[in-house]
């Protein structure tokens, strides 16, 4: 269920930057970008992979938070300071952040 929601989350904000690319510049910028988030997912997802297989067992905290849906949160937390600081004209408003 963890998972699902985690992939859930990757494709609304994909989605998200492309519409607002494809509206403030033009459509292959749109498609550059999400190329460029799921080239990032996938191999943040393998490296994240590596790193949670060093400190876990498969099994994990349980059912519903094993060593996959672990990889997947590290790598969320790592995305979102990255895609903050890429993407500060989505995340801000006006020169201001959005809180």
């Amino acid at each position: 269920m963890i998972t699902a929601i985690i992939f859930s989350g990757h494709l609304i904000f994909s989605l998200l930057v492309f519409t607002k690319k494809w509206q403030d510049e033009n459509l292959g910028a749109g498609f550059m970008n999400m190329a460029l988030i799921g080239i990032l997912f996938a191999v943040g997802w393998s490296i994240s992979g590596m790193i949670a297989k060093l400190l876990m067992e498969p099994k994990g905290f349980g059912l519903y938070f094993d060593r996959d849906t672990f990889s997947l949160f590290i790598l969320s937390i790592g995305e979102y300071f990255f895609y903050k600081m890429y993407y500060k004209d989505i995340f801000s408003e006006g020169g201001k952040e959005k809180q």
